[in-house]
């Protein structure tokens, strides 16, 4: 299938590493062009070499304000256009209720939905019809994840306010989606399951829980996530889909 993608231009944030870079990639295999960011100015120099010269890279932070409008200006610079972005952050800290502080809640709140929330609209105001804006979320948008209380507080909201903007930028022809990874094999999840005492046991025991009896490889999710913000997706919006190997046993 053509997915449509050839020289369109995405902006991809925490692309340089895990489940942003694995979209990133995707994306520019089928032809695209991305701007992708991270926080590490080196790492994120690396990831941008790695994916050629259809891609360049900013170091810049989700929660820094002034951080939309360079990057939809760095995405027409260099390519002369902007046809859509994919809002992907680092977790937040792991831990129960009893043990995140409100230093921690604040910090997460301002990158991973603060951030995306002024992303998404700066996007929105720039978009013509056929652009999209995408969130990579978590399941925990359906059930809360033991351990990541954080997490479970920040990722519903922010998959609620992708429902509402879908609804408010449809009769533009603008679309939006959520991803929403499941046990996927990251360095973020093999460092939460190397917070038990047995990591080995625990992956185990997590892939027992899981349909496909694995952990999805990063390129799985990125197919996936690349599909929802191509042209061939061009009826799909407001949905939140899993991409958790069957996880997810609701409707």
């Amino acid at each position: 299938m053509d997915l449509g993608l050839k020289d369109r231009v995405y902006v991809v944030t925490g692309a340089t590493r895990g489940l942003g870079n694995a979209t990133a990639r995707e994306l520019v295999a089928d032809g695209a062009k991305v701007v992708i960011t991270g926080r590490d100015g080196e790492r994120v120099a690396e990831a941008a070499a790695e994916l050629g010269p259809n891609a360049v890279g900013m170091a810049v932070d989700n929660a820094d304000a002034e951080a939309p409008a360079r990057l939809i200006a760095a995405a027409r610079e260099h390519f002369g256009g902007f046809h859509g972005v994919l809002v992907s952050v680092g977790g937040p800290p792991a831990g129960f209720v009893a043990d995140n502080t409100d230093e921690q809640w604040q910090a997460a709140f301002e990158s991973v939905f603060l951030g995306a929330v002024r992303l998404a609209r700066a996007a929105a105001a720039e978009l013509e019809p056929g652009g999209v804006v995408g969130f990579v979320l978590s399941g925990s948008v359906y059930e809360p994840i033991p351990g990541l209380t954080i997490s479970n507080g920040l990722r519903p909201g922010l998959a609620g306010f992708a429902k509402s903007l879908a609804d408010e930028l449809g009769s533009r022809g603008i679309r939006v989606v959520g991803v929403l990874p499941g046990r996927i094999d990251t360095d973020r999840v093999r460092e939460l399951d190397a917070l038990s005492a047995d990591p080995e046991a625990t992956r185990a025991a997590a892939e027992s829980r899981v349909p496909l009896r694995r952990y999805g490889a990063p390129e799985e999710f990125g197919r996936a996530a690349a599909f929802l913000l191509s042209p061939a997706a061009s009826y799909i919006t407001g949905v939140m889909l899993p991409v958790d190997g069957g996880a997810r046993h609701g409707f």
